[in-house]
């Protein structure tokens, strides 16, 4: 049960993620990149923070050294070549999902933080604080993308809507 509840969100992320770059792309040239007041200054640098500490973290759940070192590290500057970044990793993040059972997501994670602090939680703990970054940050975006000049409303990203899609078909 735990473990499709994380399965679960994971295809959510991935639908939310979608929607809210299909917004983006659809901004007139140079919304993406403005400088706008908020934590990491644009839209662009938003989104790249959000597929940076989704590798970190990961990276820290699997095992695996992605590369990222800082949380404000801009991977593609280009927002089409992030696009498909984070859909590859999305898919990433559904299929490693889907491996796990209960008993996985209830055990322990040690891991190693960027400032080189060890720290040992429960992996369902992580991952409620992986997701619940994601939609955060996704609400800034979503704020900035009603700053826009030029652009369309931005999409309903609310896990409520996911399911009703999905529920649907």
């Amino acid at each position: 049960m735990i473990a499709d509840h994380y399965r679960l969100f994971a295809r959510y992320n991935a639908w939310a993620n979608r929607r809210l770059y299909d917004a983006c792309l659809a901004l007139p040239t140079g919304e993406a990149v403005r400088q706008r007041p908020s934590f990491f200054g644009s839209i662009v640098a938003t989104l790249n923070h959000l597929l940076v500490a989704d590798r970190i973290w990961f990276g820290r759940i699997e095992g695996v050294d992605y590369g990222a070192r800082r949380l404000d590290e801009v991977l593609y500057a280009n927002l089409e070549h992030l696009y498909a970044a984070r859909e590859d990793f999305d898919a990433h993040i559904i299929a490693v999902t889907e491996a796990w059972d209960d008993r996985r997501v209830m055990q322990p994670l040690r891991y190693t933080n960027l400032a080189g602090d060890v720290f040992e939680q429960p992996l369902q703990v992580v991952l409620a604080h992986v997701f619940n970054h994601q939609t955060h940050h996704r609400g800034q975006v979503h704020d900035m993308l009603s700053q826009c000049e030029g652009a369309a409303p931005p999409p309903p990203l609310d896990l409520i809507f996911y399911y009703r899609e999905v529920s649907a078909t």
